[in-house]
């Protein structure tokens, strides 16, 4: 696979291949600083070492022999203009020539610390005319109590310069080696082991539910091996969870229709139920309820396992009404507005509170919510108290619904949202209140179980003001 230049600087491999680059480039400037400002200290003392075998060379022969020309070669040999010697005292010129233009600076080495090298170095560099600057040092072998010499700085500079690009270019080719060398290591530890990570992903994506495609890991950086543990461990669990709802989604297309025949035998043996209440056998007619309940009880069963099984509930038709009135017509219905039912149904909601959902959707949500309650207070063989409230805040509507009744059971709090599963109610299939779940996260909305103890069991509604998507009223 060819990789254009911009795509291939956003791959992992790209940038550590530039980070890589920078950083050692970076090392090199920090060494390049500090060496060409020994290489310009070591250049100067160069200079004062031959002006002082200058000066000595001329000392040591006899004046008369010394003529201007010998004078001018030493100069010119020791690269300088004039040289000072200060023996015993005495300041001496003991060379000198004419100084082709003012002497514009001063430097004394022997009081110049690291700083103080690196600026000079950094000025020599900045200033690319040819100046004349006096150097001071103290003479070698201690042959008197300091030199001075007079010199150009185009020498210096160029030879500077030289050596600088030297410099720079051994650090360009250590970099390059040393970048190619970080990039094969990279390519060796990571980038081929997230590459593998990668195709396995992929690989895995296209069928999840081959568990050969499970990902084993053998990566030897401990970071992406425990990468590759969990992602075999997610991947494992989620192959089983696909299987799992296969062979729920056969169970369920098998149940539904095992469902939907048994519920036309029951039909057919309710309405021959129907006739026998009519016996004159009186052990026939007091079994005839019974059985009639019995078979009333298996067909709404399948008629609710088909209901959840179509899985087809239409999506919300949202008007506004009132929330007040819907709450007396769920509670009327359900025959607890009687002033003799032994369950009391109180409604604490504002007559002008309007809300905004399917009404019909929310009728069967609080339908359900209230006939569990009445049929848990009852259980008990006592009376007990219904209470339905509602009201509003910045960010949505909200419906209580709350009972007297013993409280669920811990068991049935753990799925109490899950089809065949989160029943309270002996023999109940635990569809009624999955469907009502299921209805409000159809509005945008949650229901939760707020509290459920021996005073009784609350459950809180919220549906959103604004849906996803929707401007702000």
């Amino acid at each position: 696979m060819r990789f254009g230049r911009g795509r291939f600087l956003n791959t992992l491999s790209g940038r550590f291949l530039l980070l890589t680059v920078a950083f050692v480039m970076l090392a090199e400037v920090l060494i390049f600083v500090p060496s060409i400002a020994r290489y310009r200290a070591d250049f100067l003392l160069l200079r004062l070492e031959k002006a002082q075998i200058a000066s000595l060379a001329l000392l040591a022969a006899d004046d008369a022999t010394v003529g201007a020309d010998l004078e001018t070669e030493l100069l010119k040999n020791a690269e300088v203009f004039n040289v000072v010697l200060r023996r015993d005292e005495v300041r001496q010129l003991v060379l000198s020539s004419p100084i082709p233009q003012p002497i514009e600076a001063t430097y004394d080495l022997r009081l110049s610390g690291p700083w103080e090298l690196i600026r000079d170095a950094m000025s020599v560099l900045w200033h690319p005319e040819n100046r004349v600057i006096r150097v001071i040092g103290n003479p070698v072998q201690d042959a008197g109590l300091l030199i001075e010499i007079t010199m150009e700085t185009g020498p210096l500079r160029k030879s500077m310069v030289e050596y600088g690009m030297r410099i720079l270019l051994l650090s360009a080719l250590i970099s390059v080696v040393t970048a190619f060398l970080l990039f094969l290591a990279v390519q060796r530890l990571l980038v081929g082991p997230i590459r593998r990570v990668v195709r396995h992903m992929t690989a895995y994506a296209e069928a999840p539910e081959d568990a050969t495609r499970v990902i084993a890991p053998s990566a030897e950086v401990e970071e992406l091996r425990v990468a590759e543990e969990a992602l075999a461990s997610m991947q494992t669990q989620l192959t089983g969870a696909l299987r799992q709802k296969e062979r729920l989604a056969q169970l369920g297309a098998a149940v539904a229709k095992i469902s939907h025949d048994l519920r036309n035998i029951l039909t057919t043996a309710q309405l021959f139920a129907d006739r026998l209440e009519a016996s004159a056998d009186p052990a026939v007619a007091r079994a005839a309820p019974k059985l009639v309940g019995s078979i009333s009880r298996a067909v709404s069963l399948c008629e609710s396992t088909l209901a959840f099984g179509k899985a087809e509930e239409p999506p919300p038709q949202l008007k506004r009404f009132a929330l007040r009135r819907l709450a007396e017509d769920v509670a009327e219905g359900e025959g607890l507005l009687e002033g003799e039912a032994t369950v009391a149904c109180l409604i604490d909601v504002p007559a002008g509170l309007m809300i905004r959902a399917d009404a019909e959707q929310l009728h069967r949500v609080l339908g359900n919510l209230i006939r569990n309650a009445r049929q848990a207070i009852e259980a008990t063989g006592q009376g007990g108290t219904i209470e339905i409230s509602g009201g509003e805040d910045e960010q949505d509507w909200w419906i209580r619904v709350g009972d007297t009744g013993p409280g669920l059971p811990p068991k049935a709090r753990e799925h109490l949202f899950e089809a065949f599963q989160g029943g309270a109610r002996k023999g109940g299939t635990g569809l009624g209140l999955a469907i009502a779940a299921e209805l409000v996260r159809g509005h945008g909305g949650r229901l939760d179980l707020a509290r459920s103890d021996a005073e009784g069991t609350e459950f809180l509604i919220r549906l959103p003001k604004r849906l996803a998507g929707e401007e702000a009223e």
